[in-house]
């Protein structure tokens, strides 16, 4: 994440929180170190945005309550996740008021654009949400597939088969499938010119191979 999208992340993050959090938190879930945490929190204070520090249980680093940002605006991104997710809920009847959840949805597809609603059509005919996985792949190895699936890009792996071989390869994403045991990749096998499935968990590293598609 580029530093300017992470100042708009934290900011958003701080006014979402009924407390304060601590920078080591922050830290954690922005992936980077409390050094440049300290230095994004004073990034926010000299774009004059009411940021102070609370002490006690629950203090911490903390927006004024008067505080709030422009309407929120969903990149097609973001809105794809959320759709599938509610989706997903609504359809698995996990929770009852499915009703208010679908309108929720229309909410978010409405936010988008038109050429934003069209990248989120394709985006959810790729994506499917069967059960919750108990196998889940390293942070690093994931957050890799995301960019892969979202930007369209090949991706080279290392994968160990079930015999414990480890090989390399070259692959392009066609659709994610969370089962209720095991994330599965469908994709095209670009060094075999096949498609192969491949068990997110026994990916052990991934990285980018080509630059995102249509550039």
């Amino acid at each position: 994440m580029r530093r300017t999208a992470r100042l708009f992340a934290i900011a958003e993050h701080l006014r979402s929180r009924r407390t304060g959090t601590t920078a080591e938190a922050l830290a954690e879930r922005f992936d980077v170190t409390v050094r440049t945490i300290y230095r994004d929190l004073d990034a926010l204070r000299d774009a004059e945005l009411p940021l102070h520090a609370e002490r006690g249980r629950g203090g911490g680093y903390a927006l004024d309550r008067a505080y709030s940002l422009p309407p929120v605006n969903f990149n097609a991104r973001e809105a794809a996740l959320l759709v599938a997710v509610g989706r997903w809920v609504s359809e698995m009847r996990l929770v009852p008021f499915t009703e208010t959840i679908e309108a929720a949805l229309d909410k978010v597809r409405a936010a988008l654009g038109a050429a934003g609603q069209r990248e989120l059509a394709q985006q959810m005919s790729t994506l499917q949400l069967v059960g919750i996985p108990a196998r889940a792949g390293s942070k690093q190895v994931r957050q890799v597939l995301e960019q892969a699936w979202f930007e369209r890009r090949s991706m080279r792996i290392r994968y160990r088969d079930a015999d414990g071989v480890v090989t390399s390869r070259i692959v392009r994403v066609r659709a994610v499938v969370m089962e209720r045991t095991e994330t599965l990749i469908n994709c095209d096998d670009l060094d075999k010119a096949q498609a192969r499935q491949f068990k997110l968990d026994r990916i052990e590293h991934a990285q980018i191979e080509d630059a995102p598609a249509g550039r």
